[in-house]
Order: C-alpha cells, then sequence, then structure tokens
C-alpha cells in the first residue's frame, strides 16, 4: 500500500452569498441590542415625561463635539458602504481601503465621544439625567468598540484575499452591523442634543 499525499488549499472565510446563516445570525443580535437600547431609552423618556424640565440638567448638552461626531459617524456608514461595494465589483483596494477609513473614522468617534464624557458638568452619580446619559452612551460606545475591532479583523482578511465577489458574507454582516450602531447613534443623538430642546 502506498501512502497518498493530498494537498489543498485552505479553507476559505464565510459561505457564498450575502444572505449567509450568519447574516441571519446578526439580524438576531440586533434586534436583541435594539431591545436592549430601547428599555434605557425608555427609562430616559419615562423620568422625562415625569418630571419635565426639573430632570434635564441646568445646562443642556452641546452641539460642539456631538454634531461633528453624528457627521463622522455618518461618514463612517458611508465608508463601510463604499467597502462593500468594492467587494461586490472586484475591487479589493476599495475593499481595504473602505474598511480601513471605517475603522478610522469609528476609533476618532471614540476619541471625541471620550472629549465630549470629560467636558460634562454632571457624573454618573449625580443625578438620574447623568445616569442614564453616561450608562446608554456607554453602551452605545462599547457596542461601536466592538464594530472596530469586526472591522479590524475583516480588513485583515480582506487584504489576505479572503473575499471575492462570491465568498463575501463576512464583510456584508460586518457592514450591516456597523450601520446599526450608527442608526442607533442618531436616536440617541436626537433624544439628548434635539428633543430636550424642543420643550
Amino acid at each position: 500500500m502506498t501512502d497518498t499525499a493530498i494537498h489543498s488549499d485552505p479553507l476559505p472565510v464565510g459561505s457564498l452569498g450575502r444572505r449567509a446563516g450568519g447574516w441571519y445570525g446578526m439580524l438576531a443580535v440586533i434586534m436583541t441590542e435594539g431591545a436592549l437600547f430601547a428599555y434605557l431609552l425608555f427609562s430616559y423618556y419615562y423620568f422625562a415625561v415625569q418630571y419635565g424640565r426639573e430632570f434635564l440638567p441646568p445646562e443642556l448638552p452641546k452641539f460642539l463635539l456631538s454634531l461633528p461626531n453624528t457627521v463622522i459617524l455618518l461618514a463612517s456608514s458611508v465608508t463601510a458602504w463604499f467597502a462593500e461595494r468594492g467587494l461586490h465589483m472586484g475591487r479589493k483596494d476599495n475593499l481595504v481601503w473602505g474598511l480601513a477609513a471605517t475603522i478610522a473614522l469609528g476609533v476618532l468617534f471614540m476619541v471625541i465621544q471620550g472629549a465630549e464624557w470629560a467636558e460634562k458638568p454632571f457624573t454618573m452619580a449625580s443625578a438620574a439625567y447623568g445616569s442614564l446619559y453616561f450608562t446608554i452612551t456607554g453602551f452605545h460606545m462599547a457596542h461601536v468598540a466592538v464594530g472596530v475591532l469586526i472591522l479590524a479583523a475583516l480588513t485583515l482578511w480582506s487584504a489576505l484575499g479572503k473575499f471575492d465577489s462570491v465568498r463575501n458574507s463576512p464583510v456584508s454582516i460586518g457592514a450591516l452591523y456597523w450601520h446599526f450602531v450608527d442608526a442607533v447613534w442618531i436616536v440617541l443623538f436626537t433624544t439628548y442634543y434635539i428633543v430636550p430642546r424642543l420643550g
């Protein structure tokens, strides 16, 4: 009997098509995390309705850092879309640079958010408003950090040529999560920076 060696290429990353099992799994994650933010925001609006202006701090959160930060996060959704589109068009360079730009914008968002936390006149322990503000934006920051880690792994795999126009579900799944993170921030920005000014 002779020994036969079988050589094969390493298995590719991800399954075929955009609607792979992981895509539906990510939808379940998004629904779960969406429910978490809904419960937290319910707490905020409950206090706001019960106590009115007394619930809010004397000085409302400013737009100085939050508005540019919102634009940065929206831009990161555009770069994530650009990366995914580049993948479907067979443009590896667009994929890699789009993902890298999304990571950079996500990190910049976190740095600015940290600076905004530092300049707040209230703390997590000062009142219910401060507790909810730091809890809700803190949970969002944690989701941004997880998104950056996901995108970093996707960028590495993309640079190594693991994805193509057929086998690309991980990129679509990662982009879907990132768009969710951005959508949550729009709700938080509206809640904390716009709604209180509407009376």
